[in-house]
């Protein structure tokens, strides 16, 4: 049905970085498109300006820029901008200060202690949106049941509006708050966040704040109570932080844009595209829900249009941009984070789940120890890709340019220093000719690749690294990526699209007309939404049903009167309840909607909640706890008003053959291919193109591969039916480009396995803090790929599995399942738990691979709750012990024997066997079914290249791996010399001695820790595979690059520990310390031996600690615990007697400090490892070590502050894939 014809214009337009893209609908219904530079100094802003065009072009009568424009025939505007983001990025928000509880004013710099790349020798931390804390006196306690904290009983109670009871410990002081906040006023500093300690269930004292600081003149006020009223303190406070720094920028903008129209656009509907994929009027966008402004207009445009013309199959949106490319999903409803991290700042607020991928057309390409690879670098605009004529690197771009992908004659001539020639296809061979001399150099004796051959490389490389997120994307939530369709759009997308939609199992590629546009698209075609949201703490039980429907009624009505404000009739308005859910005494929350789920007689009015959770937690985690009680978190309501806004009208039918403007010779996998150019603007809806074929849009080139068929819909959209295509053939012999490939999807097999371990899991410790690792084995056991989640578990597994072959030899057979944690046998401490199945082949009697993960278990029994004791003298002691343990045999799982081992300790006296049964039979069984997704895919890999050239690029990529170490090794030879040698101390004086003899020739070296001190009668020894994941960490932070973590890694090295050393114990020795604190300081001692880095490099705040230098170490942080019951306190620390040392004339770091202070009493120091009873009123001081200074102070400024402003990366990171990587790396 043709769309309905405005009256006047209509302008939907994207903001971007780098282009502004405006989509029009003009009188009479004509579209305009067009795309202008987002700064330009021949005018002042661009959104105006595309407007100002428009109305020219389309009335013919002059339109002066100088001039306000004329809103009389404007019939709305709409709305995405990045200049949240940019400010965020760029770290160029308004000035705020921070207002926090007393005893907190850290909290937000502190944060969750995440490093997002745990090899980076530097861990830079992002610069603070706040420059002045105030700390005020108030603090609110949650009520307990058992709570005997002195005094406690005469304190007010607060009803708060969770239906939790507070309980007012300090009142707010505001009359010393009064002149703290004239204090920073007279600083200049008008913008303030508020932040105070379970304001989400009682805003009372923030609201009182807010009040006082409006008062006194400030010119924005963001509570975080108002802005997101969520638990969680850190992310809370990070979410009013980025409100009122961003806040102040937005409204600047908007002014600057209002003025650029008459009478300021009064009466002229203006809307901004929110992070949620919602529409909301120009006043109410505020910072803390504007970050994805831009790119949520694009998966709106997908959703509204590919999801409805394929006929509700669900959708990978695939947005390509310059230095990135955005991956979504759409099932029919937007996918939603209520947490998302951008430039260092965590956002509590709905956000849609856009997760940004390392890999555009302006990615940088390099060869690197004989790998391909692509990004995460970008060459940027400026200079940009080679073929821009200004001097760039070899990008993507230049890739597709060099293989006749890209066809210069339809680009605008606006390249080179004058901006006016057109691309340079001689500057994209010339820098791609660099890089096939540099592969020819890198494999002599090879037969040598031409430029066509390398750049096909870099384009498979590039295509397997954007295959990977879509794979985590959907497999992570248990959906089929080859039963979705590719929704491309975006620049780059188009040349790119049909080789991963054949790569990841998918038959159809839907690009749609205005795909260069999409994401002004789809705000012309969005809903306006308003939200209501407030906290809950109440069972999801019959007795909690009249409170519940009573809190959704008032928020549908509060969203209902919002969006009638705005001239929606009340046909037009939807509501759509959700209950924030999750078991009780687990962390992980499903946002729920009642959809599909009616209400029933035990069940709430707004819907049957609980089927809904259970059916939600079923599908991305595979099990459902029938018998634990579902809470509820929060209660939300979004309210959406339809605009029912339709921009789409039918094509006729030509009746003609498509008209060909040209033939191209295109480079595919066969070589040279004539392939017929076409104008999409010239094509109809009964036309059908077979590969190879090139469609030119205005804003974008799509590439129809061999094999595939492209065909336009009746609207003017290019659906690509993708054919399976001819398969390659792939030998044993090393090729760089297979190589590369081989180490993604190594990577990949490992990171899928990790992803179905979290699903499936129950315990909180492995689904929600993610303390497990997956690996990939061959088979000698040698490690092939080990997604890098836990530093101390690198490495370690192979130890595992080549004990395990040693013992069983024969005795493995299909359908077995291994059970190991004994140090002994490669084990790290007892309650990390190895499940280990080998994978095998018809017609091999052996072996092909294996496959392990090892998860972190809460309780396997012993002397303490949570097998951590920190005074434990015997392995026995530390819980179930198991060596070579067939937890499936014959492919039935062995629940009565692994019971009995579990619950074996309890036979010991002074000893209990585990505490927790059920969840550690759920965690293996989790861990089996891990292991067996490793299986399937080692299988479909097999399937695909054969069992021989699998195997064969298993033993490249481990070569590649040593190759890098060994161009790291002769390099440090070169500039330290050969021999080199560090000793660090543990707190009871036991040595760590190094000494690293290296052989510049070889690239080889031995690292020999004879002389460190002997097995101790405590915890603090160290199983050899400690020592051997320490050292594969080092070296891989040292190589400094991105490369294969595998058993190749310590192929140049040789090892020498001595036996009975506090590093290799006897088999029985206590190990649970060895793991946690022995590991670090081998690390230290490595790093100290190769002078990197000081020991133990933190960025916290325990003011002073860090040592001095060049680069002042970190400092520590301070933590107080308050007791409110009677409990045993356990302690197991280090650095409380022996400094972290300075390296290079820095000075060392401050000692750790543990400190019990008696509610009555004196004040104890705890030492570094102790167990102690505390009573209600006791405090438990905690003072971190800090960090050794690097270099001699005054070199460059002995900066009070260890921290340095985040440099920016060359794209942001983002999207739940980022979040699960980060959580996981902060274990």
């Amino acid at each position: 049905m043709a769309a309905p014809v405005p009256a006047g214009f209509q302008f939907a337009i994207d903001r971007g970085g780098t282009f502004t893209d405006v989509f029009a609908r003009c009188p009479g219904g004509r579209v305009r498109v067009l795309k202008l530079l987002s700064e330009d100094p021949s005018y002042g802003d661009a959104p105006t300006e595309g407007i100002r065009r428009v109305l020219q072009e389309e009335s013919g009568v002059p339109v002066p820029r100088e001039r306000p424009l004329d809103t009389s025939r404007i019939e709305w505007i709409r709305m995405g901008t990045t200049v949240a983001t940019n400010a965020l990025l760029e770290r160029r928000g308004e000035r705020v200060a921070l207002l926090v509880t007393r005893g907190f004013r850290d909290l937000l710099h502190i944060g969750t202690q995440a490093r997002p790349r745990i090899f980076d020798l530097e861990a830079a931390m992002p610069a603070a949106l706040y420059e002045e804390v105030i700390e005020v006196d108030e603090r609110l306690i949650p009520q307990q049941p058992g709570c005997r904290l002195p005094g406690s009983e005469a304190l007010p109670r607060l009803a708060g509006c969770t239906g939790d009871t507070l309980l007012l410990w300090r009142p707010l002081d505001l009359t010393a708050l009064r002149r703290e906040l004239e204090r920073v006023l007279a600083r200049g500093i008008r913008s303030l966040a508020v932040l105070l300690l379970h304001s989400y269930a009682w805003p009372g004292h923030e609201e009182q704040v807010g009040a006082l600081a409006r008062e006194l003149g400030f010119q924005h006020v963001s509570l975080s109570s108002a802005v997101t009223a969520m638990a969680r303190a850190v992310p809370r406070g990070h979410t009013a932080c980025a409100d009122a720094y961003l806040t102040p920028c937005i409204r600047r903008y908007l002014d600057g844009f209002c003025a650029g129209f008459a009478e300021r656009l009064r009466g002229v509907p203006v809307l901004f595209m929110r992070s949620d994929g919602g529409l909301t009027p120009m006043q109410h966008f505020s910072g803390a829900r504007a970050v994805l402004s831009g790119p949520a207009g694009g998966v709106v445009g997908y959703a509204v249009t590919t999801h409805r013309h394929q006929d509700g199959q669900p959708v990978i949106g695939f947005d390509m941009g310059g230095t990135s490319t955005d991956v979504s999903r759409y099932a029919g409803e937007y996918e939603h984070v209520f947490e998302a991290t951008t430039a260092g700042v965590s956002i509590q607020a709905p956000q849609l789940d856009i997760n940004t991928v390392a890999a555009g057309g302006g990615s940088m390409l390099f060869f690197r120890s004989g790998l391909f690879v692509v990004g995460p670098e970008s060459a940027g605009a400026h200079p940009g890709p080679a073929c821009y004529r200004k001097g760039g690197p070899p990008t993507v771009t230049d890739a597709n340019l060099c293989l006749g992908r890209l066809l210069p004659e339809f680009f605008p001539r606006i390249f080179g220093p004058g901006e006016d020639q057109p691309l340079c296809r001689d500057a994209a061979l010339r820098a791609l000719r660099g890089l096939a001399e540099r592969v020819g150099a890198g494999a002599p004796g090879q037969h040598p690749m031409s430029v066509e051959e390398v750049a096909m490389g870099f384009i498979r490389v590039a295509n397997e690294a954007m295959c990977r997120p879509i794979r985590a994307l959907t497999q992570a939530r248990g959906h089929d990526t080859s039963r979705h369709v590719l929704a491309c759009f975006g620049g780059a997308g188009g040349q790119h699209a049909c080789a991963i939609a054949r790569a990841l199992g998918m038959k159809k590629v839907f690009i749609h007309k205005y795909s260069g546009v999409l994401s002004a698209y789809g705000m012309a075609l969005a809903d306006v939404v308003h939200e209501a949201q407030v906290p809950c703490a109440l069972r999801y039980e019959p007795a909690a049903f009249a409170q519940l429907d009573e809190r959704i009624a008032a928020l549908e009505q509060e969203c209902r009167q919002a969006l009638a404000a705005q001239g929606f009739s009340s046909d037009q308005i939807r509501t759509e309840a959700f209950l924030h859910l999750r078991y009780e005494r687990t962390d992980c929350a499903l946002m729920c909607s009642a959809k599909g789920h009616p209400p029933t007689p035990s069940s709430c009015r707004a819907g049957d909640f609980a089927a809904a959770f259970a059916s939600r937690y079923r599908t991305e985690f595979g099990f459902t706890i029938p018998d634990r009680a579902v809470v509820v978190d929060d209660v939300r309501v979004r309210g959406t008003g339809s605009t029912g806004i339709s921009c789409e009208s039918p094509l006729a039918p030509s009746g003609e053959p498509p008209r060909m403007e040209t033939v191209t010779r295109c480079y595919f996998e066969e070589g040279y291919l004539d392939t017929p150019v076409f104008l999409l603007e010239q094509l109809s809806c009964d036309h059908s193109i077979p590969g190879p074929a090139i469609i030119i849009d205005k804003n974008s080139t799509i590439l129809v591969e061999p094999g595939c068929t492209a065909s336009l819909t009746e609207l003017g959209d290019v659906c690509i039916a993708v054919g399976s295509g001819r398969p390659s053939a792939v030998g044993t012999q090393l090729d760089p480009v297979q190589l590369s490939i081989f180490s993604h999807r190594f990577m990949s097999i490992a990171e899928q396995m990790g992803r179905i371990l979290q699903r499936t899991a129950i315990s909180t410790n492995i689904k929600e803090r993610l303390d497990f690792s997956c690996a990939l084995f061959g088979p000698d056991g040698g490690l092939v790929s080990n997604a890098p989640h836990i530093p101390v578990h690198l490495g370690a597994m192979q130890e595992t599995v080549q004990f395990q072959i040693r013992r069983l030899g024969d005795d493995l057979r299909e359908g077995d399942v291994l059970l190991s944690n004994h140090p002994c046998a490669g084990g790290s401490h007892l309650p990390d738990l190895t499940v280990i199945t080998p994978v095998f082949w018809p017609g091999v009697p052996k072996p092909v691979f294996f496959v392990a993960s090892r998860g972190h278990h809460a309780d396997i029994g012993g002397i303490t709750p949570g097998s951590m004791p920190p005074h434990s003298k015997a392995l026995h002691e530390e819980g179930a012990v198991f060596i070579s343990f067939k937890l499936v045999k014959d492919g039935v799982f062995q629940e009565e024997a692994v019971t009995e081992a579990l619950m074996a300790p309890g036979r010991v006296a002074g000893c209990s066997g585990t505490r927790n049964l059920q969840d550690n039979l759920s965690d293996l069984r989790a861990q089996v079914a891990a292991n067996q997704k490793g299986i399937q895919l080692v299988a479909e890999l097999i399937g695909l290249y054969g069992l021989g050239v699998v195997q064969a690029y298993m033993g490249h990529i481990q070569a590649n791996a040593e190759l890098a170490v060994r161009e790291m090794l002769r390099g440090f030879a070169a500039r330290w010399g050969a021999a080199v040698e560090a000793e660090d101390r543990m707190d009871d004086g036991s040595p760590i001695r190094l000494r690293v003899q290296v052989d510049p020739q070889e690239g080889s070296a031995v690292f020999d820790f004879s002389g460190s001190g002997h097995e101790v009668y405590g915890n603090c020894n160290a199983p050899r595979a400690i020592t051997l994941s320490a050292l594969i960490y080092c070296l891989r932070c040292m190589v400094g690059q991105d490369i294969p973590l595998n058993q190749g890694c310590l192929a140049p090295v040789r090892v020498v520990i001595p036996k009975g050393s506090i590093l290799d114990p006897s088999p029985e020795a206590a190990v649970v310390g060895g793991n946690v604190l022995t590991s670090q300081r081998v690390v230290d001692v490595i790093f100290k031996a190769f002078g990197v880095c000081a020991a133990s490099q933190r960025f916290e705040l325990r003011r002073g600690s860090g040592g001095a230098g060049r680069y002042r170490g970190g400092d520590g942080v301070c933590r107080e615990l308050l007791f409110r019951q009677d409990m045993v306190l356990s302690v197991l620390s280090e650095r409380r007697a022996i400094q972290p040392y300075g390296l290079r004339g820095g000075s060392p770091g401050a000692l750790g400090l543990n400190l019990l202070l008696r509610r009555d009493g004196p004040t104890i120091n705890l030492g570094a490892k102790t167990s102690v009873p505390v009573q209600p009123g006791d405090v438990f001081c905690l003072q971190t070590p800090g960090g050794g200074g690097f270099g001699p102070p005054g070199d460059a400024g002995d900066a009070e502050d260890g921290a340095e402003p985040m440099v920016p990366r060359s794209f942001v990171e983002r999207g739940s894939l980022f979040e699960y990587r980060r959580a996981q790396e902060a274990v």
